[in-house]
Formats: C-alpha cells, sequence, structure tokens
C-alpha cells in the first residue's frame, strides 16, 4: 500500500496501486467503506486483468488516516485524490466512483479535468439531501453522533457494511453525510451532466426506480445496468458489475505515467 503526506490535512492518505497497461482505473469507494474493502476484488478480476487500478481509501476511511480537522466535504475528498494523482503525475485517469465516491469522482473531473479522460458512476449522489444512510447521520449533531449514533448505526447495518463502517472515523463520516446533504454550488448532478469527458451512469436493477436515471438519459449520458443488484452491486453481484464496468471503458484510452 502506497502513501502520501498530504500538508493540508497534516496527514496521510493511502491507496494500492495495482500494475497494469493504459490509463489508471481510480476506484472511489462510499460514505463509511474503503476502496480497500469494495474495490480490491474488482481491480483484479479476471475480467479486468492487465489494466492498471488505483484503490484509493479516502481520509477517514480504510487504512488512511483520520486527520481530526478534515472538513469531509466532496470537494475536500476530491482534493485529496488529486494530490495523489498529481502525486504520481497520472493524467487522463479513469474514474470509477460509488454512491458518495462517485459524487467525488463528478465534483474532481469538474475541478481538475486534466485528471481524467472518463467518469463512470455506480449510483452516485446526485442530489443534495442524502442517502438512505447519510441524511439520517446528518440529521444529527456532530457530537451526538459520535458518542452515541455511530454505534447505533453500527447495529443496524448489514454484517458486511457494518464491518466496513467499523473502520472508519465517525467524525469524518458524519461530516461528509452533512457535505452529501448540503449539496455542491453548482449541484452534483449538473456538474455530472456538463462534464465533456465520456460519461457513464451504473444503475443496480434492484435499485429501480432511479430518481436521476431518466434525467441523466436525456442528459445523453449512456446508462447500464447490473442484474440481480441493489445499491452494493459491486457485492451483490461481481462479475455483472465487472460487465458493466468493461462496457463503460473501452480498452484503447492513452497510457499514463506512473505513481
Amino acid at each position: 500500500m502506497r502513501s502520501l503526506y498530504v500538508p493540508s490535512a497534516d496527514a496521510h492518505v493511502r491507496w494500492t496501486d495495482i500494475p497494469g497497461e493504459g490509463a489508471p482505473h481510480v476506484y472511489l469507494h462510499g460514505l463509511g467503506s474503503a476502496g480497500s474493502a469494495d474495490f480490491t476484488g474488482i481491480a483484479v478480476h479476471p475480467g479486468l486483468a492487465g489494466r492498471r487500478a488505483i484503490v484509493v481509501d479516502l481520509f477517514g476511511h480504510g487504512f488512511s488516516d483520520r486527520p481530526e480537522t478534515f472538513p469531509g466535504t466532496l470537494e475536500a475528498h476530491a482534493d485529496t485524490v488529486a494530490a495523489v494523482l498529481d502525486h504520481g503525475a497520472v493524467r487522463g485517469a479513469v474514474l470509477v466512483g460509488h454512491s458518495m465516491g462517485g459524487a467525488v469522482a463528478i465534483v474532481l473531473a469538474a475541478r481538475r479535468p486534466e485528471l481524467c479522460s472518463r467518469v463512470v458512476v455506480a449510483e452516485p449522489n446526485l442530489r443534495a439531501g442524502g442517502g438512505l444512510y447519510s441524511s439520517g447521520i446528518a440529521a444529527q449533531p456532530e457530537r451526538d453522533f459520535v458518542d452515541h449514533g455511530f454505534r447505533a448505526l453500527l447495529a443496524e447495518l448489514e454484517p458486511e457494511y457494518a464491518a466496513r463502517m467499523r473502520t472508519a472515523d465517525p467524525a469524518i463520516v458524519h461530516r461528509s453525510a452533512v457535505s452529501l446533504v448540503r449539496g455542491t454550488a453548482p449541484g452534483v448532478a449538473q456538474l455530472f451532466h456538463g462534464l465533456t469527458q465520456p460519461r457513464v451512469l451504473i444503475v443496480g436493477v434492484r435499485s429501480r426506480p432511479y430518481p436521476d436515471e431518466d434525467a441523466v438519459r436525456q442528459a445523453g449520458i449512456p446508462v447500464l445496468e447490473v442484474p440481480d443488484a441493489g445499491h452494493h452491486m459491486a457485492g451483490d453481484n461481481t462479475p455483472g458489475f465487472v460487465s458493466a464496468l468493461l462496457r463503460a471503458t473501452p480498452s484503447d484510452h492513452p497510457a499514463s505515467p506512473g505513481l
């Protein structure tokens, strides 16, 4: 696992770099999870053999540090990923983001378009207001969530998600949830529709009706589905998610310098 000290956070962000050819797939995980838990198995799947992958743990998640003053906003997470890519002089990466990670990918692509050649998002937070868990987290004061709400949430989650969430920093989870509820200006959906890079939305069939799907289609953005899967599609149907990812990411992207 690789590590980079980020001065603005006074902390180290960590990621796994899986060797391969072409522009790297940069995997960005959802709220309370970790790239090392969610995406390492995807990145080394036989269907993606030979493609380079950068699997990031965002601050407060997985193996990355838990800086006390990190704001946890979508913009701050995006800037952290940008620091990782700048560190290795990576340009033209393929961003692959799930849930909150999808929103982070969209914000990053809008702020630093030279860093990515394609944006693939799996059920991202496209609108303010939060999702199934983030809205409930953000409704609590941060101190209350850290002291009591985090443990209560762990008791309610499905075991596999709880195992991932348990390794996360409660304060950064709360701040990230607040950012998802507040949204961005312009909004994440508006940013997504306006990106110049090729974009793809992936939806789990069990998640339908997915509220933003029609608007995404109307914006001319392809929508791919993963059968037999809900929001946690990479775990619900790993082969189906890999198949959708292969359709979303042609293999003829230009090579990118290494980290």
